[in-house]
């Protein structure tokens, strides 16, 4: 009888319930489901989000286990449960991991609030998570109905109840309404920005994601967040839940406050990533050259990213509807590169298709053609190649006409041409043809106010592709990554961050004890002795062996004192900014065994 008066209850207050439900799903980025005990849906989230007021009769084992045991059930791999080991239903089961905990009113379970992940990322939340959720939603189960069924409204208690789950998480949380004006933050996210509830409820706040936000449908991304005079980047993703948003904050945190000015003035590029004075310059001149029909010459080192460049040229051009085609000329044998490049007809030559080839220069007729490594053109190509710019047209191998084409070339370089041309090794001609607007790339050693952002990038980038949990970045590894000199640039950068997030546990912080040798062997052991003790300097006179014993012994009492003030190996590699196999190492190497 307590169970059907429920449910009548719960029912008459379902739009509630389903609003709650709704606000919940979207802070912890899982599907939400709320049953009572006669497995009526009361609400629900995505697919849930259906058949309401009917009872459940497929997919409802683990909601029913929930209610007859009155205890909290946790699958982090659903269909290898034993409990669904007899379902008919389990080949048709998209549930990926599962959470429920009943709600007990007058001592009877009257129903259960699930949290499910329907796809690998929601899977690793609920795993990574498990006990903040558990608690979260153990906590909403206890106040639920106490407050909703004493208040027959519901409204003002389902937002205290919403402000209460917020203020506990372990993420920072701020709320936004439709014009920016900031409703609710959370200890964390007040702690993050060093600020107070004073200070910031009823100001305007805006976020603006510092990677182009066409880059990644969801995730992580690096954030300007705005605020009176200051402006924080912050690590997070921003949320859009009816005339709301909501930004929540990542767990791990490597923010620093910005300069906001002029940084609006700033173009926003696509996949070009960078905030310091260079790539500002190098924004602001692409934007400008891009609509003209120029050749644009770009210079830069290996991997520091000039078909990203080319390609930014490109798409904010009036040629963006039409072909862009690019070509390594380093790449192809230099037997090949001309037919590649002007193409052929039938029976040209030994070995020729019998219906001909178009080359890559018809191929870009009406749009772009971006010439990789130019540098490496044979000169009897580039020969051909500038009668094809200053004719307007080719003339396959092979062929007796010419055919005129429409093409706005974009060359790049990682070599001196100038030299080249010195050398007799480039033709001066093709080069004053190329180089009509010159525009150079920063390497990235050059470009480290960047750094934090593109790691924070590259880390989104790989972790997603991949399916992984967004590490965080120790403050160490920071520091190391910003004193490496990067000969690759960003494509080493790039290749680093794949390799890290492949390496690191689940969720976890990325440390120093990951870092390849070539990164972590150039780091001085007085970087740790000034992060723990900052009045310690190194005098740059003294002499390297005694200076290094100096600082072992230093070091050797700094981990013993560690290690006796914590009695905990873990805590004492916390403080002293190492990993643990760091530490076990030191331990070793300073016979420190009976600590």
């Amino acid at each position: 009888m307590v169970a059907v008066k429920t449910q009548s209850v719960l029912m008459q207050i379902q739009p509630t319930i389903m609003r709650f439900a709704k606000m919940l799903a979207s802070v912890l980025q899982l599907e939400v489901e709320i049953v009572d005990v006669n497995m009526v849906r009361v609400a629900g989230t995505g697919p849930y989000d259906k058949s309401l007021g009917v009872k459940l009769k497929t997919n409802s084992r683990l909601l029913k286990h929930v209610i007859e045991t009155k205890k909290e059930k946790v699958v982090t791999h659903s269909r290898t449960d034993p409990i669904c080991e007899d379902c008919t239903d389990k080949q048709n089961c998209r549930e990926k991991a599962f959470l429920g905990t009943p709600v007990i009113f007058q001592s009877a379970c009257v129903g259960v609030i699930s949290l499910v992940a329907l796809n690998n990322e929601q899977q690793e939340r609920i795993k990574d998570n498990l006990r903040e959720f558990s608690d979260y939603v153990q906590h909403i189960s206890n106040i639920f109905i106490s407050k909703l069924l004493d208040d027959q409204s519901g409204e003002g208690n389902a937002s205290r109840i919403l402000s209460n789950l917020i203020d506990n998480m372990d993420q920072g949380v701020l709320i936004l309404d439709k014009n920016n004006n900031l409703r609710f933050a959370n200890a964390v996210a007040l702690k993050i920005l060093s600020s107070s509830h004073e200070q910031l409820i009823g100001e305007v706040v805006s976020a603006r994601a510092l990677t182009f936000q066409g880059s990644f449908s969801s995730g992580h991304m690096q954030y300007i967040i705005s605020f009176g005079d200051r402006s924080e980047i912050i690590i997070g993703q921003l949320q859009t839940v009816q005339e709301n948003q909501i930004f929540l904050m990542a767990f791990h945190q490597s923010h620093s406050s910005i300069s906001s000015e002029s940084s609006n003035e700033v173009p926003q590029i696509e996949h070009l990533i960078g905030e310091c004075q260079p790539m500002q310059v190098l924004k602001r001149l692409i934007s400008r050259i891009a609509p003209g029909p120029s050749s644009v010459m770009i210079a830069g080192e290996s991997g520091t990213g000039k078909e990203v460049v080319a390609w930014a040229i490109h798409k904010l051009s009036n040629r963006n509807d039409k072909p862009f085609i690019a070509i390594n000329c380093a790449a192809i044998p230099e037997q090949l590169l001309e037919s590649e490049l002007f193409g052929y007809v039938k029976g040209a030559f030994t070995g020729a298709s019998t219906t001909g080839k178009q080359g890559l220069i018809q191929a870009a007729d009406k749009g772009t053609l971006f010439l990789d490594e130019i540098g490496d053109m044979p000169l009897i190509i580039q020969a051909k190649l500038l009668r094809a710019i200053e004719a307007r047209e080719v003339q396959p191998i092979g062929s007796s006409r010419p055919i005129a084409v429409d093409i706005r070339i974009i060359s790049a370089t990682n070599q001196n041409l100038e030299k080249y041309v010195a050398e007799g090794k480039f033709r001066e001609d093709l080069y004053y043809r190329l180089n009509v607007i010159p525009v150079t790339l920063p390497p990235l050693r050059e470009r480290k106010d960047d750094l934090s952002l593109l790691i924070h990038y590259f880390l989104n980038l790989h972790t997603k592709r991949i399916g992984l949990v967004y590490p965080g970045i120790a403050p160490e590894v920071m520091a190391l990554l910003a004193a490496y000199h990067w000969p690759g640039n960003l494509r080493e950068l790039s290749n680093m961050m794949e390799y890290l997030v492949n390496v690191v546990p689940s969720g976890e912080v990325i440390t120093t004890s990951l870092l390849p040798p070539n990164i972590a062997n150039q780091r001085h052991i007085v970087v740790d002795i000034n992060r723990a003790r900052p009045e310690q300097t190194c005098d740059s006179n003294e002499q390297p062996e005694h200076g290094t014993h100096a600082l072992e012994e230093m070091e050797k009492q700094l981990i013993a004192e560690a290690l006796v003030r914590h009695g905990n190996k873990k805590l004492a590699a916390d403080e002293l900014g190492i990993g643990i196999a760091t530490l076990y190492r030191k331990i070793k190497k300073y016979e420190l065994l009976s600590a």
